[in-house]
This record gives C-alpha cells, sequence and structure tokens, in this order.
C-alpha cells in the first residue's frame, strides 16, 4: 500500500478494508486533467510569487505534462494505492522529478484543490450540454418547419381540447429547451469561480497571487471567504436541479411521442433504428429510448435529493461526506449528455401522419370554444353563451354528431343567434386561424415565432 500524504501523524497504515472504502479514485479518476490544469496554474503562480524557482516550476510542469499524456494514453491504473486523483498525480510526479514534487503543494490542501477540480469540470460539462440543448431545439425547429400546416388536438387533463398546430405543439417544447438553457448559463456563471487559494479552510500564510491563477484558468473572480469557498457545493446542486428541470422536459416530450405513437393515438411514426422489437410477440415495435429517457429522469432526481440530503446537517467546514457529491455530479452529467443526444436524433426520424391527425381534430367538440365566442360576438355574454355551447355538446353527443354536422334549426333551439354563419366557426383551420394574436397557434404567428427562434440559436 502507498505512502499516504497524510501518514505522518499516524503509528498504524490504514486498514485494507477503510483504504479501499475510503478512497474515490475509482470515480474521481476523470478529474485528472482538470487536476493537472489547475496544478500547473498553480505552479506558475508559485514561481510568479517567488515560493519556487522558475527552474523548479519548468521541471514540475514538465512532469505534469507527462503525466498527463500517460493518463491519456491509459498507462497509469487507477490504482486503491492511491487515495484519489490528486494524490495519484503527485505520487506519480516524485517518482518522476523526486522531492522537488512535493513543493507543488505549498499553499494548498486537497480541499480547495478539490473544489476547483470539480468546478473545471462541471464548466466543461455545461458548456457541453447546452450544445447539446441548442442542438435539440433546432431539431424541434426543423421538424415544426416540416409540418408548418398540420393540425392536431390539443390537450388539457389528456383530453381533446382545441385545435393547434403541430409546429405550435413542438415549439412548446423549445420553450421549455430555451429556459433550461437560461438555467444552465446562470449555473455556469456561479460555477466559474475560482476557490484555489483558500487551503484548508483559512487561507494560506504564503502571498499567492489568486487572481493570477482565476485569470490563467478562465475564471470571472475568485472566492471571498475561505470557509464557504472549500465547503460550497451549491454549485453542484445547481447543476443538478438544472438537470433535473431539463429532465423533466426531455421526460414530458417522451411521455407524448410514446403516446402518439401508439395504436390508440397513431399520431406519429417513430424510426425504425430508434425503436426495439419483443422476445415473444413478433408484431411489436417498442419505443424504447424515449421510454428510458422518461426513466432516467427520476435517476437524476434522485441525485438531486440525494445530495441536498448529504449538505443539509454538515457543520462548517469540510467533511468527508462531500465525497459522495462527485458520483451524483458524474452520472447526472453522463445522463443528461446521452438523453439530449438521443432526443435530438430520435426527433430527426419522426414522422407525423396527417390522416390520423385530421380525423383526431374532427371528433370530440374541439370547436365548442369557438362556438362560445361566436355567440359572445352575437350579444350573449360568456357564461351564458359556455352553458348554451355546453347544452349543445351534450344534445350532439346524445345524437351521435360534431356540432358542425347540426342543422342550423336544431342549432337554434338552444340560441336564437344561431344562424348559417356558425358554420364559419366550426371549421378546424379556421380555428387555428383566427387564433393569430402573439404567443397563439395562427399560423402567422407560428411561422413568425420559427424565424425567431432560428435567429435566436444563430446568435
Amino acid at each position: 500500500m502507498a505512502q499516504k500524504l497524510w501518514g505522518g501523524r499516524f503509528r498504524k497504515q490504514i486498514d485494507a478494508l477503510a483504504n479501499t472504502f475510503n478512497a474515490s479514485i475509482h470515480f474521481d479518476n476523470r478529474l485528472y486533467p482538470q487536476d493537472i490544469e489547475g496544478s500547473m496554474a498553480h505552479c506558475r503562480m508559485l514561481a510568479k510569487q517567488g515560493v519556487i524557482t522558475d527552474d523548479e516550476a519548468s521541471r514540475i510542469l514538465e512532469g505534469l505534462g507527462q503525466i498527463k499524456g500517460e493518463l491519456d494514453r491509459g498507462e497509469i491504473p487507477f490504482s486503491t494505492d492511491y487515495e484519489d486523483i490528486h494524490s495519484l498525480v503527485e505520487k506519480n510526479l516524485v517518482e518522476k522529478i523526486g522531492s522537488l514534487g512535493e513543493k507543488l503543494h505549498t499553499g494548498r490542501s486537497r480541499n480547495d484543490q478539490v473544489a476547483l477540480d470539480v468546478r473545471l469540470y462541471e464548466r466543461e460539462v455545461i458548456q457541453r450540454v447546452m450544445g447539446l440543448i441548442r442542438d435539440t431545439q433546432s431539431a424541434l425547429i426543423s421538424l415544426a418547419e416540416k409540418h408548418i400546416g398540420l393540425i392536431m388536438p390539443g390537450y388539457t387533463h389528456l383530453q381533446r381540447a382545441q385545435p393547434v398546430l403541430v409546429a405550435h405543439h413542438l415549439l412548446a417544447y423549445y420553450e421549455m429547451l430555451k429556459r433550461d438553457r437560461q438555467r444552465f448559463a446562470e449555473v455556469l456563471e456561479r460555477v466559474n469561480i475560482l476557490p484555489l487559494g483558500s487551503a484548508a479552510l483559512a487561507g494560506s500564510t504564503f502571498e499567492l497571487d489568486r487572481r493570477m491563477v482565476a485569470d490563467e484558468l478562465g475564471f470571472d473572480g475568485i472566492t471571498d471567504n475561505s470557509m464557504d469557498a472549500v465547503s460550497d457545493r451549491d454549485f453542484v446542486l445547481d447543476f443538478l436541479f438544472a438537470s433535473s428541470v431539463l429532465m423533466m422536459h426531455l421526460s414530458r416530450l417522451s411521455e407524448e411521442l410514446i403516446l402518439w405513437s401508439s395504436r390508440e393515438f397513431g399520431f406519429i411514426t417513430i424510426s425504425d433504428d430508434f425503436c426495439t422489437g419483443s422476445s415473444i410477440m413478433p408484431q411489436k415495435k417498442n419505443p424504447d429510448l424515449p421510454e428510458l429517457i422518461r426513466g432516467k429522469t427520476g435517476r437524476v432526481y434522485g441525485h438531486l435529493v440525494s445530495l441536498l440530503t448529504t449538505m443539509k446537517g454538515l457543520p462548517l467546514t469540510y467533511n468527508k461526506d462531500m465525497q459522495e457529491d462527485k458520483e451524483a455530479l458524474f452520472d447526472t452529467a453522463d445522463t443528461v449528455e446521452a438523453c439530449l443526444s438521443v432526443t435530438c436524433r430520435l426527433l430527426t426520424g419522426i414522422t407525423f401522419h396527417a390522416e390520423e391527425l385530421r380525423e383526431a381534430v374532427e371528433k370530440g367538440f374541439l370547436d365548442a370554444t369557438d362556438l362560445a365566442d361566436y355567440l359572445v360576438r352575437k350579444g350573449i355574454p360568456f357564461r351564458e353563451a359556455h352553458e348554451v355551447v355546453g347544452r349543445l355538446v351534450l344534445f350532439a353527443s346524445d345524437e351521435g354528431k360534431e356540432l358542425r354536422e347540426l342543422s342550423v334549426s336544431e342549432m337554434k333551439r338552444f340560441s336564437k343567434k344561431i344562424d348559417k354563419d356558425v358554420y364559419e366557426w366550426l371549421d378546424p383551420v379556421r380555428t387555428v386561424n383566427r387564433r393569430n394574436l402573439p404567443g397563439g397557434t395562427g399560423p402567422e404567428r407560428v411561422r413568425q415565432r420559427l424565424e425567431t427562434a432560428r435567429k435566436e440559436l444563430e446568435s
């Protein structure tokens, strides 16, 4: 078992089981690029401040570069002999350049080192996630543009409610993802603050140039309280929350794709390359990919609740409990990136069925609200018009007819205000066209929104 970085105070080596239980190298090994990047910036700063010489800094930097290359090539095993990725890098550096490697840790602790590494890692993930969100938004826009004239039922309570453009429905998810990108952008601002220089919790006795390190690493600023800096995981929780909301949106979209692709709806077909079959039923074509996205949403929620629970009772400052942040962060990052990638590609292979959508729009009294609005324009108060149309719907339902299939004389039994011009208000196409106010489903407004959305993505 390798000597620990903290072994001087102990008479016994750590128990083998305790060593395995305590180690994080089996999951925090993915932080090695960030750990080395942060160590290089710290090294250059130590040289500038005269804590180490320029020659010593050059040798340290060369050694770190060699270790980075060896790790990239998989030549250094991630053994539990190393407690964590920080220990692995430092021990290998000492093996390469001797005791000089031990000078690198001057003025820092693993507490502020790991906070830096996680911030660097999360910053990279957020930028990738925001790019994937943009790609998914673009796929939604393309699908909406392809079906700009197609009408479908809009729903409340999973009951047919009013006709809307398919494009308008798809753009609702564009808006959700737009808010998701905004949330991640806000998280990125809070992530991009340098904690290094806080040391274990109280800062350092060395004159460290923290702003130099911040500039080297592309941070917008430095933390103002060393105790908060090493014990803060709000930025991880922010990421987990933003990811949870994003996954909720992807899950809602997945649920609709699952429903729409069923025989009961028959609105869409999902491309074969994003479905699977049954091992016993030859006819089956299952929407497994949307189902998995829907299922993985709970997994991301779990990581958020888990870390909130971990953090809720911790006194200042660092506690080993906080090691539990990384698996939650890493798995969430992997899950979100995978789900966005799948959703984006899946959307490009969706086919809408115009005939089935037309039939769905023409059944279920989706024109009832427009009939009430028609009566309002004839001088009837809306609540009275609502009551009249409700009784008309009941009558038509008993007769096995839609509202437009009733004769004017039948409708006049419920209101003398109804005349032949009523049928203009019972046409699904005109129903959609009339809703041409900003934010509505009118074709002109939807086309304008599509154009604006394209410009938003380009900017």
